[in-house]
Formats: structure tokens, sequence, C-alpha cells
């Protein structure tokens, strides 16, 4: 499986970015697609995920009524809808997939085996 991050720039607080990743050479469907980000000098984390079901996707209550996560199945691609940005949204944002993610570690890194190469998003105050 490959995934390919793009959409990351340079943006001042209260702005949009929408970040999109296209995912080849597995079944679009069968994974369940995710974003997480990593600041410099912090851990990665997780920002937002969506199912093979899109009806629910799950956030980060730090950037929970700002991003929307969204699929679309036909063009094997993941978005990331990033509205009202912060500063602290700033970091390199990835996108990943999994096969064996439930809901119990669906906010874990380390529960998803395919990672894009990352785009940078910074958002000046």
């Amino acid at each position: 499986v490959q995934l390919q991050a793009s959409g990351g720039g340079l943006v001042q607080a209260g702005d949009s970015l929408r970040l999109s990743c296209i995912v080849s050479g597995h079944t679009f469907n069968s994974h369940t697609l995710a974003w997480l980000r990593q600041a410099p000098g912090k851990e990665r984390e997780f920002v937002a995920a969506v199912r093979r079901d899109p009806s629910r996707p799950y956030y980060a209550d730090s950037v929970k009524g700002r991003f929307t996560i969204s699929r679309d199945n036909a063009k094997n691609t993941l978005f990331l809808q990033m509205d009202s940005l912060k500063p602290e949204d700033t970091g390199v944002y990835y996108c990943a997939a999994g096969t064996t993610i439930i809901l119990s570690n669906i906010r874990e890194a380390s529960a998803y085996h395919y990672w894009g190469q990352g785009t940078q998003v910074t958002v000046s105050s």
C-alpha cells in the first residue's frame, strides 16, 4: 500500500487548508484511514480517522469542530479539511492506513501499518 499526502503550506491563524492523500496498491475500501501529525520535539499524535463506513469519523478533542475527515472511495483519496487553524496545529501531517484497526486502538499511531511521506503545515500567529 502506498500513500501520497499533499496540500500542506504556510498559512495564518484562522485560515483553512485541505490535505489530500492518494492511496494505491491495495483495496482502498478495506482500510481504516487516518491523519496524524508531529510537531517539532513532540511525539506523533492522532488527529482524525475514518473507517470503511465513513458516516462516523473520529477526532482528537483538539481538532473537533474545526477539522473534517472524509474519504472518496471512488477516487481512492482521503481528505482533511482544516478550518480555523491555530499555531498549535503546526506540524508534519501524515496519512496512514490499517486493516486491523478497532475502536480501542484507532487513536494509536502504532496501530497503522502504512504511512505516507508527510506534508508540512505551518500556522503563523
